[in-house]
């Protein structure tokens, strides 16, 4: 018996919970309280393997306090444009961590999770049962993503601290 398609068919939504990196790393530190840390959790993020980031709307790049790193050309179904760049993004999506960069998007747009955090993450669109699919941890280096490498300096929080807080 053929399999019968709906109008949702490979449409995957997620939920995913966004922290500002900055604020994470102080309160690890014990520069500011748990309490202080800017984080939201977004609901009905479409996966999109088309995009290639994680494009987030202005109002909660502004709500989280995420720090500009430039501006980017990006292409879209409307042609080339220029677009805000931002760092420090801490990523949880399917219970796996990671820090990102993430775009802007205009007003009104859909959030979307991108191929780049998708495979840092080791996650995989099934469009079938409209699902993500968490591979196995082997080649994440155990710690979903995440580099273990940065292990910020007291000048570097004192620079934070300055300049963010």
């Amino acid at each position: 018996m053929p399999k019968t398609y709906t109008r949702n068919m490979g449409i995957i939504t997620t939920t995913i919970i966004i922290t500002n990196l900055v604020d994470e790393i102080l309160a690890e530190r014990g520069f500011i309280p748990q309490e202080q840390i800017r984080s939201v959790t977004l609901d009905n993020v479409l996966v999109d393997t088309g995009a290639t980031r994680l494009c987030l709307p202005a109002d909660i790049i502004t709500e989280l306090g995420l720090p500009l790193a430039g501006e980017i050309d990006v292409k879209t179904p409307v042609g080339i444009r220029k677009t805000k760049l931002f760092k420090r993004v801490s990523l949880t999506v399917e219970g796996r961590k990671g820090e990102f960069t993430c775009t802007e998007l205009a007003g009104g747009e859909d959030r979307l999770l991108g191929l780049i955090p998708l495979e840092e993450l080791g996650l995989q669109p099934d469009v079938i049962n409209q699902r993500l699919i968490v591979l196995p941890e082997q080649g994440l280096g155990g710690t979903g993503g995440l580099s273990v490498n940065f292990l910020p300096s007291a000048s570097f929080f004192s620079f934070l601290i300055s300049h963010f807080l």
